[in-house]
């Protein structure tokens, strides 16, 4: 038989434990707690500086019309009945979802003809995507102009269905974010809210 562990050192040995998983979980708040306030910040100071763009009545130069670059601002997504109002980059990778909702490169830009795909966190900006219904209205302003459209569909499929992303008859926006909404971990599934445009793109696009 193995000796009996002293109390004593039994006791430490806990109250150690205690003490790095107390650490751990300050470590992981402080860490959530710098993400939140980093996109806080970020979304405060783009909607600012968007809005007064937009309150300038200039158009858009022919560069951010070609091409807007990796992470820049692309524009600003609203609906306005789940009191969504997001700025949108362009790219979707870490750092742009972290801060962002995200434009999939290689689908239309918004005064382009085709399906233009915009992906966001279900934990962060998305969340109320899960009270999404058919016929809510949903903006995505530019400097180019707004594009309004209306939610037609939803659907949930595996991440390798790329078949979401494609062009319809319509010029449309594709919405994506993971599915579960409440699922603890990397979910398993993909929630998209598909929207068809409602009115011509603006004048000059």
């Amino acid at each position: 038989m193995r000796p009996a562990v002293p109390a004593t050192r039994l006791g430490r040995g806990i109250r150690m434990a205690q003490h790095a998983f107390t650490a751990a979980g300050v470590l992981a708040l402080g860490y959530c707690l710098i993400v939140f306030l980093e996109a806080a910040l970020f979304q405060s100071r783009e909607a600012r500086e968007f809005a007064q763009q937009l309150g300038t009545g200039r158009p858009a130069s022919p560069a951010f019309a070609v091409h807007v670059g990796a992470g820049g601002v692309l524009g600003q997504l609203e609906i306005p009945r789940l009191g969504v109002s997001v700025m949108v980059v362009e790219g979707v990778d870490q750092e742009d979802l972290r801060r962002a909702a995200g434009h999939l490169p290689g689908t239309a830009l918004p005064w382009q003809t085709g399906n233009v795909a915009i992906a966001a966190h279900r934990d962060t900006f998305f969340r109320p995507l899960c009270g999404i219904r058919k016929n809510d209205a949903v903006t995505l302003r530019t400097l180019r102009g707004a594009y309004r459209y209306r939610v037609v569909s939803t659907s949930v499929v595996r991440p390798e269905d790329t078949r979401v992303l494609n062009a319809g008859t319509r010029d449309s926006l594709t919405l994506v974010t993971c599915f579960p909404f409440h699922y603890v971990g990397a979910a398993p599934m993909r929630f998209i809210v598909r929207a068809e445009r409602v009115e011509a793109a603006p004048s000059g696009s």
